[in-house]
């Protein structure tokens, strides 16, 4: 009876022991989303960049859309600075097509995709 309680107690922790390991070399959860969110604004920023050389204002104006609901999940804290400030050019760039000036808007787009660019080469650095 002695060596089964023994052995049964010797299960239980190893398999608690298990558990915990596998949970703290996990990678973390958030991680996957906040690089999805940088990924997808980088994606749609492209999208209304090819857009607008194909002359469709309406597609521009969706994927800056597209672009800025996106960048609201990338939050990291070495580049929340640069990350308002290229959303804002995103607004501006939005503004300026609406308003028919697509080189005002292309160069919008350009400062705004390099911007989030540095903020993922960034982040990825942090991250690995």
């Amino acid at each position: 009876m002695k060596i089964s309680k023994n052995i049964l107690v010797s299960l239980v922790m190893a398999a608690f022991m298990a558990v915990v390991s596998s949970a703290a070399f996990a990678a973390p959860k958030g991680e996957a989303e906040v690089k999805a969110a940088i990924e997808n604004t980088i994606s749609s920023i492209t999208a209304a960049q090819a857009a607008s050389k194909a002359g469709d204002l309406s597609g521009v104006s969706k994927a800056i859309g597209d672009a800025r609901q996106a960048q609201k999940e990338f939050r990291f804290e070495g580049t929340e600075r640069q990350r308002q400030k290229a959303n804002d050019k995103l607004r501006v760039a939005r503004e300026a097509f609406e308003a028919g000036d697509t080189a005002a808007g292309d160069a919008g787009l350009a400062e705004a995709l390099k911007s989030f660019t540095e903020m993922k080469a960034t982040y990825d650095a942090t991250h690995k």
